[in-house]
């Protein structure tokens, strides 16, 4: 047991001490350069399963965007809906594409059926930017990736953020948890000109990459699934922290575990099919890029890894964890200060410091929903996060500070 505990914390601290390198990337911004004429055209995708309650503000938030209304086109893929959901975006002037398949279920397969639809309809295109139905948009949402295009992009993700982040502490724990992804890796790998990570929604793909690769995503993390499919291309995917998406988290831990294992369902199978050959290309072709794609597919394990290791520590010296308490308190205080500074940095208004308390106990149960992901990682079955939140983009609560008057500044 000592063995196997020793093995394992080398291993946590192996990991851990590199994300932590990468993460002092995130203490800066570059200044970013948005001011291109808007010349790019959209086809603005928006993937829903009965989703009634929500699509429609989302689509009237996005008929508002500060961006030439002739160069973006909204789609709304109803996908096997049996709601009003086609109905209400038809009604909002949305152009909709309606979907029935019993078999191939779940959002890979309706951005597939989407896109081909989209290529086939005779007008061209230069990039695809997808939504979930839930979502909200900031204004200049379309500019900067049109700036980002311009300068060659080709794979784009926005900053995720969440809409109702104060109703529960679970929301709560969420919003902290993006705020420091956000942070301390999305912009951090950035900054390092490593890949960044696709969220699903938010994010802009460039037309020719698409119709050049294809898309053919079909696992539960259709995502992490195309990123890793480009990062084998030598494309990466780059980050856009101005650019904001605001999207609607779980209410409960139940409702949260159960979209958490999904991803991780897909995290596995997507790891299991892509781990050693990016692994072995990066290797051979002394593409660090591609080593830290293979590094990022391997997070759920160190989700597990670090359950052994608790268990292991508390089996193999229990005496010691209780004769200095004092080590668990200096570790949780400077996870505290550190995660802290990150929310500074993102300038968040000084009552949003105290919900870092939760963020431990919401981080905790990630390695129960590890477990669970991966001996269900085979099982591709698409479960469907219910959106109940009809908030107004204009009535999003800013839990930022006011943005300085200079403009976009490097923090």
């Amino acid at each position: 047991m000592e063995a196997i505990s020793i093995t394992v914390q080398m291993v946590l601290t192996g990991v851990t001490f590199y994300f932590f390198i990468v993460s002092l990337f995130g203490f800066y911004r570059r200044e970013e350069d948005y001011h291109f004429p808007p010349s790019s055209r959209f086809a603005i995708v928006v993937a829903a399963h009965n989703e009634e309650r929500v699509i429609g503000e989302l689509i009237r938030n996005l008929f508002e965007l500060n961006y030439p209304k002739d160069l973006y086109d909204i789609f709304v893929v109803a996908d096997n809906c049996i709601d009003d959901t086609a109905k209400i975006a038809a009604g909002q002037g949305a152009l909709v594409i309606e979907r029935f398949n019993n078999v191939e279920k779940g959002k890979g397969y309706a951005l597939e059926y989407a896109f081909c639809k989209i290529f086939n309809s005779g007008v061209n295109y230069d990039a695809v930017v997808v939504f979930d139905a839930d979502n909200l948009v900031t204004p200049d949402f379309l500019m900067i990736m049109n700036a980002r295009l311009l300068k060659g992009e080709k794979i784009i993700q926005g900053y995720l953020d969440t809409k109702n982040a104060e109703d529960t502490w679970i929301t709560k724990s969420i919003y902290i948890c993006y705020i420091i992804t956000n942070r301390f890796w999305q912009l951090a790998k950035y900054n390092l000109g490593l890949t960044c990570a696709l969220g699903g929604t938010g994010m802009c793909l460039a037309v020719d990459v698409l119709k050049r690769y294809g898309w053919g995503m079909t696992s539960l993390t259709e995502d992490l699934e195309f990123q890793t499919k480009a990062l084998m291309n030598n494309l990466k995917v780059t980050w856009a922290h101005d650019a904001k998406v605001y999207d609607e988290k779980p209410l409960t831990l139940m409702q949260s575990c159960i979209q958490r294992k999904r991803w991780m369902q897909g995290h596995f199978n997507v790891a299991g099919r892509y781990l050693g050959k990016l692994l072995r290309e990066g290797i051979i072709t002394r593409n660090f890029v591609m080593i830290d794609g293979a590094l990022y597919l391997i997070q759920p394990f160190f989700w597990m890894f670090t359950g052994v290791g608790m268990i292991c520590n508390i089996l193999a010296r229990p005496e010691q964890i209780m004769d200095k308490p004092e080590w668990a308190v200096v570790g949780f205080c400077a996870q505290f200060f550190y995660f802290g500074l990150g929310l500074a940095m993102e300038r968040v208004k000084p009552q949003i410091y105290w919900w870092l308390i939760f963020y431990p106990i919401f981080a905790l149960t990630w390695i129960p929903v590890s477990y669970v992901g991966f001996a269900m990682r085979k099982n591709k079955e698409w479960s469907h996060t219910l959106h109940i939140r009809d908030i107004k983009h204009e009535n999003i609560q800013s839990l930022y500070l006011p943005a300085k008057a200079n403009g976009r500044r490097a923090n």
